[in-house]
Protein backbone atom coordinates (compact mmCIF):
# COMPACT_ATOMS: atom_id res chain seq x y z
CA UNK A 1 0.00 0.00 0.00
CA UNK A 2 1.27 3.79 -0.78
CA UNK A 3 2.41 5.71 2.00
CA UNK A 4 0.02 8.30 1.41
CA UNK A 5 -3.06 5.75 1.50
CA UNK A 6 -1.61 4.01 4.58
CA UNK A 7 -1.65 7.83 5.84
CA UNK A 8 -5.01 8.06 4.64
CA UNK A 9 -6.43 5.17 6.60
CA UNK A 10 -5.03 5.46 9.47
CA UNK A 11 -5.92 8.70 10.09
CA UNK A 12 -9.57 7.03 8.99
CA UNK A 13 -9.79 4.90 11.26
CA UNK A 14 -8.63 7.22 14.25
CA UNK A 15 -11.08 9.84 13.08
CA UNK A 16 -13.97 7.12 12.72
CA UNK A 17 -14.68 8.39 8.96
CA UNK A 18 -13.82 10.60 6.53
CA UNK A 19 -13.09 14.71 6.27
CA UNK A 20 -15.21 15.93 4.54
CA UNK A 21 -16.69 18.83 6.08
CA UNK A 22 -15.34 23.03 6.55
CA UNK A 23 -16.33 24.41 10.25
CA UNK A 24 -19.07 26.71 8.84
CA UNK A 25 -20.77 22.71 7.56
CA UNK A 26 -20.23 21.29 10.65
CA UNK A 27 -21.05 23.98 12.61
CA UNK A 28 -24.22 24.36 11.03
CA UNK A 29 -24.84 20.60 10.68
CA UNK A 30 -24.18 20.38 14.80
CA UNK A 31 -26.61 23.01 15.28
CA UNK A 32 -24.04 25.77 16.82
CA UNK A 33 -23.13 28.99 15.85
CA UNK A 34 -19.96 29.73 13.86
CA UNK A 35 -18.62 31.58 16.58
CA UNK A 36 -19.54 29.13 19.04
CA UNK A 37 -18.04 26.49 17.13
CA UNK A 38 -14.49 27.93 16.87
CA UNK A 39 -14.77 28.45 20.47
CA UNK A 40 -15.45 24.93 21.36
CA UNK A 41 -12.43 24.03 18.94
CA UNK A 42 -10.21 26.66 20.68
CA UNK A 43 -11.23 25.39 23.68
CA UNK A 44 -10.37 21.73 22.84
CA UNK A 45 -6.91 22.56 21.89
CA UNK A 46 -7.54 22.72 18.25
CA UNK A 47 -6.74 25.77 16.50
CA UNK A 48 -8.86 27.48 12.94
CA UNK A 49 -9.20 25.90 10.30
CA UNK A 50 -10.44 28.55 8.01
CA UNK A 51 -12.40 27.17 5.07
CA UNK A 52 -10.55 24.41 5.29
CA UNK A 53 -12.12 20.94 5.08
CA UNK A 54 -10.96 19.17 8.10
CA UNK A 55 -14.27 17.97 10.10
CA UNK A 56 -16.39 14.55 9.60
CA UNK A 57 -19.53 13.35 11.10
CA UNK A 58 -17.99 12.88 14.38
CA UNK A 59 -17.22 16.33 14.68
CA UNK A 60 -20.74 16.74 14.25
CA UNK A 61 -22.00 14.52 16.77
CA UNK A 62 -19.47 16.41 19.25
CA UNK A 63 -21.02 19.85 18.17
CA UNK A 64 -24.51 18.47 18.49
CA UNK A 65 -24.16 17.46 21.76
CA UNK A 66 -22.31 20.51 22.82
CA UNK A 67 -25.42 22.44 21.27
CA UNK A 68 -28.34 19.58 22.85
CA UNK A 69 -26.39 20.48 25.96
CA UNK A 70 -27.14 24.34 25.82
CA UNK A 71 -29.85 24.32 24.04
CA UNK A 72 -32.03 22.21 27.02
CA UNK A 73 -30.46 24.33 29.63
CA UNK A 74 -28.69 21.29 31.61
CA UNK A 75 -25.28 23.23 31.51
CA UNK A 76 -25.01 27.32 31.27
CA UNK A 77 -22.42 28.07 28.74
CA UNK A 78 -19.49 28.91 30.72
CA UNK A 79 -19.80 25.35 32.33
CA UNK A 80 -20.18 24.14 29.15
CA UNK A 81 -16.17 25.61 27.96
CA UNK A 82 -14.64 25.32 30.89
CA UNK A 83 -15.17 21.41 31.11
CA UNK A 84 -14.37 21.97 27.25
CA UNK A 85 -10.73 23.36 27.98
CA UNK A 86 -10.08 20.68 31.19
CA UNK A 87 -11.31 18.18 28.62
CA UNK A 88 -8.89 19.17 25.82
CA UNK A 89 -5.70 20.09 27.82
CA UNK A 90 -6.04 16.34 29.67
CA UNK A 91 -6.81 14.53 26.05
CA UNK A 92 -4.02 16.36 24.49
CA UNK A 93 -1.27 15.56 27.16
CA UNK A 94 -3.09 11.88 27.06
CA UNK A 95 -3.07 11.77 23.30
CA UNK A 96 1.00 12.52 23.37
CA UNK A 97 1.79 10.26 26.40
CA UNK A 98 -0.16 7.28 24.07
CA UNK A 99 1.91 8.13 21.01
CA UNK A 100 5.35 8.36 22.36
CA UNK A 101 4.77 5.08 24.47
CA UNK A 102 3.44 3.32 20.92
CA UNK A 103 6.64 4.64 19.09
CA UNK A 104 8.70 1.97 21.23
CA UNK A 105 6.24 -0.64 20.28
CA UNK A 106 6.07 0.27 16.22
CA UNK A 107 10.13 0.36 16.09
CA UNK A 108 9.91 -3.56 17.41
CA UNK A 109 7.61 -4.28 14.89
CA UNK A 110 9.47 -3.01 12.60
CA UNK A 111 12.72 -4.49 13.43
CA UNK A 112 11.30 -8.05 14.08
CA UNK A 113 9.24 -8.12 10.43
CA UNK A 114 6.09 -7.88 11.60
CA UNK A 115 5.20 -4.56 9.79
CA UNK A 116 7.00 -3.46 7.15
CA UNK A 117 6.66 -0.24 7.96
CA UNK A 118 6.05 2.57 10.62
CA UNK A 119 3.10 3.47 9.11
CA UNK A 120 1.89 0.09 8.06
CA UNK A 121 2.55 -1.19 11.69
CA UNK A 122 0.68 2.25 13.28
CA UNK A 123 -2.25 1.47 10.91
CA UNK A 124 -2.81 -2.25 12.13
CA UNK A 125 -2.65 -1.09 16.07
CA UNK A 126 -5.14 1.18 15.08
CA UNK A 127 -7.33 -1.19 13.82
CA UNK A 128 -6.72 -3.94 16.06
CA UNK A 129 -5.73 -2.49 19.56
CA UNK A 130 -7.38 1.03 19.84
CA UNK A 131 -11.05 -0.32 20.28
CA UNK A 132 -10.19 -1.97 23.41
CA UNK A 133 -8.33 0.97 24.28
CA UNK A 134 -10.95 3.33 23.49
CA UNK A 135 -13.23 0.99 25.91
CA UNK A 136 -10.63 1.13 28.50
CA UNK A 137 -10.42 4.68 28.51
CA UNK A 138 -14.17 5.15 29.13
CA UNK A 139 -13.97 3.15 32.04
CA UNK A 140 -11.18 4.79 34.07
CA UNK A 141 -12.78 8.00 32.95
CA UNK A 142 -16.39 6.68 35.22
CA UNK A 143 -13.94 5.01 37.91
CA UNK A 144 -12.02 8.24 38.61
CA UNK A 145 -15.98 10.53 38.04
CA UNK A 146 -17.33 8.29 40.50
CA UNK A 147 -14.00 8.87 42.92
CA UNK A 148 -14.33 12.33 42.39
CA UNK A 149 -17.95 12.56 43.01
CA UNK A 150 -17.29 10.77 46.13
CA UNK A 151 -14.46 13.06 47.77
CA UNK A 152 -16.89 16.27 46.93
CA UNK A 153 -19.59 14.41 48.23
CA UNK A 154 -17.72 13.93 51.37
CA UNK A 155 -16.40 17.78 52.07
CA UNK A 156 -20.09 18.58 52.84
CA UNK A 157 -23.19 20.89 51.47
CA UNK A 158 -21.88 24.39 52.32
CA UNK A 159 -20.49 25.81 48.74
CA UNK A 160 -17.54 27.09 50.77
CA UNK A 161 -16.36 23.81 51.44
CA UNK A 162 -16.86 22.44 47.86
CA UNK A 163 -13.86 24.67 46.39
CA UNK A 164 -11.38 24.29 48.84
CA UNK A 165 -10.87 21.76 51.75
CA UNK A 166 -7.95 21.14 54.21
CA UNK A 167 -5.30 18.85 52.67
CA UNK A 168 -1.78 17.35 53.23
CA UNK A 169 0.41 18.29 49.83
CA UNK A 170 3.79 16.22 48.91
CA UNK A 171 5.68 17.62 46.81
CA UNK A 172 8.80 14.96 45.92
CA UNK A 173 11.73 16.50 43.60
CA UNK A 174 14.71 14.09 42.24
CA UNK A 175 17.83 15.41 43.76
CA UNK A 176 20.61 16.58 41.53
CA UNK A 177 17.90 15.69 38.45
CA UNK A 178 20.30 18.67 36.18
CA UNK A 179 23.78 17.22 36.27
CA UNK A 180 22.53 13.74 36.24
CA UNK A 181 19.71 14.22 33.10
CA UNK A 182 23.20 16.04 31.18
CA UNK A 183 24.63 12.68 31.10
CA UNK A 184 22.26 10.76 29.82
CA UNK A 185 21.16 10.40 25.90
CA UNK A 186 17.17 11.04 24.68
CA UNK A 187 16.12 7.34 25.83
CA UNK A 188 18.10 7.31 28.96
CA UNK A 189 16.76 10.36 29.95
CA UNK A 190 12.85 9.42 29.21
CA UNK A 191 12.99 5.76 30.82
CA UNK A 192 14.51 7.61 33.85
CA UNK A 193 11.63 9.96 34.27
CA UNK A 194 9.05 7.52 33.60
CA UNK A 195 10.55 5.18 36.08
CA UNK A 196 10.45 7.83 38.78
CA UNK A 197 6.86 8.44 37.81
CA UNK A 198 5.51 5.09 37.94
CA UNK A 199 6.97 3.94 41.06
CA UNK A 200 5.57 7.90 43.00
CA UNK A 201 2.46 7.03 41.74
CA UNK A 202 2.24 3.50 42.73
CA UNK A 203 3.21 4.46 46.27
CA UNK A 204 0.91 7.41 46.22
CA UNK A 205 -1.72 5.53 45.13
CA UNK A 206 -1.40 2.66 47.46
CA UNK A 207 -1.28 5.05 50.23
CA UNK A 208 -5.05 6.17 49.27
CA UNK A 209 -3.16 9.41 47.94
CA UNK A 210 -3.64 11.08 44.56
CA UNK A 211 -1.07 12.10 42.02
CA UNK A 212 -2.16 15.72 40.60
CA UNK A 213 0.59 16.29 38.30
CA UNK A 214 4.27 15.47 37.58
CA UNK A 215 7.10 17.67 36.50
CA UNK A 216 9.28 15.49 34.83
CA UNK A 217 11.51 15.76 37.86
CA UNK A 218 8.76 16.12 40.29
CA UNK A 219 5.34 14.53 41.24
CA UNK A 220 3.01 17.06 43.31
CA UNK A 221 0.48 15.43 44.99
CA UNK A 222 -1.90 15.43 48.15
CA UNK A 223 -3.59 13.34 51.01
CA UNK A 224 -5.85 13.31 53.21
CA UNK A 225 -4.64 14.26 56.61
CA UNK A 226 -1.04 14.37 57.62
CA UNK A 227 -0.12 11.13 58.91
CA UNK A 228 -0.70 9.73 55.73
CA UNK A 229 0.89 12.08 53.68
CA UNK A 230 4.00 11.53 56.25
CA UNK A 231 3.51 7.54 55.56
CA UNK A 232 3.26 8.69 51.78
CA UNK A 233 6.90 10.48 52.05
CA UNK A 234 8.51 8.09 53.92
CA UNK A 235 7.24 5.03 51.75
CA UNK A 236 8.78 6.70 48.55
CA UNK A 237 12.41 7.97 49.70
CA UNK A 238 13.01 4.21 51.25
CA UNK A 239 12.01 2.49 47.75
CA UNK A 240 13.64 4.73 45.54
CA UNK A 241 16.64 5.01 47.77
CA UNK A 242 16.47 1.22 47.59
CA UNK A 243 16.74 1.81 43.37
CA UNK A 244 20.30 2.29 42.19
CA UNK A 245 19.23 3.63 38.66
CA UNK A 246 17.32 6.44 40.11
CA UNK A 247 19.02 9.65 42.17
CA UNK A 248 18.17 9.98 45.50
CA UNK A 249 14.48 11.94 46.43
CA UNK A 250 13.80 14.92 48.60
CA UNK A 251 10.49 15.58 49.78
CA UNK A 252 8.08 18.54 51.73
CA UNK A 253 4.94 18.34 53.16
CA UNK A 254 2.36 21.17 53.86
CA UNK A 255 -0.86 21.47 55.42
CA UNK A 256 -3.81 23.71 54.98
CA UNK A 257 -6.46 24.87 53.26
CA UNK A 258 -6.36 24.06 49.21
CA UNK A 259 -8.37 24.91 46.01
CA UNK A 260 -9.03 22.39 43.30
CA UNK A 261 -9.44 23.34 40.25
CA UNK A 262 -9.57 21.75 36.35
CA UNK A 263 -7.53 19.19 38.00
CA UNK A 264 -4.71 20.99 39.68
CA UNK A 265 -4.12 22.68 43.46
CA UNK A 266 -3.80 26.00 44.76
CA UNK A 267 -3.00 27.63 47.87
CA UNK A 268 -0.24 28.61 49.88
CA UNK A 269 0.41 24.43 51.39
CA UNK A 270 1.07 23.73 47.51
CA UNK A 271 3.81 26.88 47.31
CA UNK A 272 5.10 25.69 50.68
CA UNK A 273 5.91 22.06 50.06
CA UNK A 274 7.64 23.05 47.16
CA UNK A 275 9.89 25.26 48.62
CA UNK A 276 10.22 22.64 51.44
CA UNK A 277 11.24 20.32 49.07
CA UNK A 278 13.68 22.49 47.75
CA UNK A 279 15.74 22.76 50.93
CA UNK A 280 15.44 19.16 51.89
CA UNK A 281 18.36 16.81 52.10
CA UNK A 282 19.03 14.12 49.95
CA UNK A 283 16.39 11.11 51.16
CA UNK A 284 14.60 13.44 53.73
CA UNK A 285 11.44 14.66 54.56
CA UNK A 286 10.80 18.24 55.93
CA UNK A 287 7.40 19.36 56.70
CA UNK A 288 5.78 22.82 58.13
CA UNK A 289 4.39 23.27 61.75
CA UNK A 290 0.87 22.14 60.37
CA UNK A 291 1.81 18.72 59.30
CA UNK A 292 3.63 18.02 62.31
CA UNK A 293 1.00 18.93 64.65
CA UNK A 294 -1.08 16.44 63.39
CA UNK A 295 1.25 13.62 63.49
CA UNK A 296 0.24 12.48 67.14
CA UNK A 297 3.60 11.54 68.02
CA UNK A 298 4.01 8.55 65.35
CA UNK A 299 7.44 9.65 63.95
CA UNK A 300 10.61 11.44 65.52
CA UNK A 301 10.73 15.24 64.38
CA UNK A 302 13.13 17.73 64.57
CA UNK A 303 12.79 21.11 64.44
CA UNK A 304 16.20 22.95 61.69
CA UNK A 305 17.59 26.14 62.43
CA UNK A 306 15.41 29.00 60.35
CA UNK A 307 15.92 29.49 56.87
CA UNK A 308 14.46 32.33 54.39
CA UNK A 309 11.93 30.63 51.79
CA UNK A 310 11.17 32.55 49.25
CA UNK A 311 7.07 34.04 49.45
CA UNK A 312 7.37 33.01 53.11
CA UNK A 313 10.10 34.66 55.35
CA UNK A 314 12.30 32.67 57.76
CA UNK A 315 10.95 29.28 58.16
CA UNK A 316 12.04 26.74 60.56
CA UNK A 317 11.44 23.43 58.68
CA UNK A 318 11.03 20.57 60.27
CA UNK A 319 12.54 16.92 59.53
CA UNK A 320 10.34 13.56 60.22
CA UNK A 321 11.53 9.96 60.35
CA UNK A 322 10.39 6.65 61.23
CA UNK A 323 10.34 6.29 64.51
CA UNK A 324 13.09 3.78 65.98
CA UNK A 325 10.97 0.43 66.51
CA UNK A 326 7.62 1.70 64.65
CA UNK A 327 6.87 0.46 61.36
CA UNK A 328 4.38 1.62 58.74
CA UNK A 329 1.55 0.22 57.53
Amino acid sequence: MKRSDLRDSLAQLILEGSLTLTGAEVTAKGGLSLEDGQRLWRALGFPDTGDAVAYGEADVVAVAAVAAALEAGLLDEETVFRMTRALGSTMARLADWQVSTLVEQVERDVESGKAESRLEAAVELAHSAAPGWEQLMKYAWRRHLAAAAARMEALGAADAELLSTTMTVGFADLSRFTSVSNGLDDNSLGALVENFETRCADIITAHGGRVIKTLGDAVLFVTADPREGTRTALDMVTQIASRPELPDICVGLATGSVISRLGDVFGPPVNLAARLSHVARSNRVLVDDATAAGLDGEFDTRTLPPRPLRGFGNVSPITVSERRGFRSR
